[in-house]
């Protein structure tokens, strides 16, 4: 199941007895910092969760998939997330059977 943003407000909402309209604010809020952060190149670390990177890629040499042509892939940055030890700890408690 995925964690939409909807469903996150909700749980917000529900765990600490806030309207629903508060609970928008709040979750709003947070997702702008981490996106103006991310934005601005830097780097967000959520302690007990993980890292969100920012890596600049180079401008490098590929091929479109459908004609195999070769083409230049342009310079861009993209974002990685790496997880805290705990949260691994805990993704594969969860996993054992």
């Amino acid at each position: 199941m995925t964690l939409t943003k909807d469903a996150l407000v909700n749980e917000v909402a529900q765990a600490n007895g806030y309207p629903r309209n508060r609970s928008v604010e709040l979750v709003e809020i947070l997702l702008e910092l981490i996106k103006a952060k991310l934005a601005a190149g830097e780097d967000v670390l959520i302690s007990g969760f993980g890292k969100f990177c920012v890596k600049e890629k180079h401008q490098r040499r590929g091929r479109n998939p459908a004609s195999g042509e070769a083409m230049m892939l342009d310079a861009r940055r993209v974002v990685t997330f790496k997880c805290s030890g705990q949260l691994r700890e805990k993704i594969n408690q969860q996993g054992d059977i």
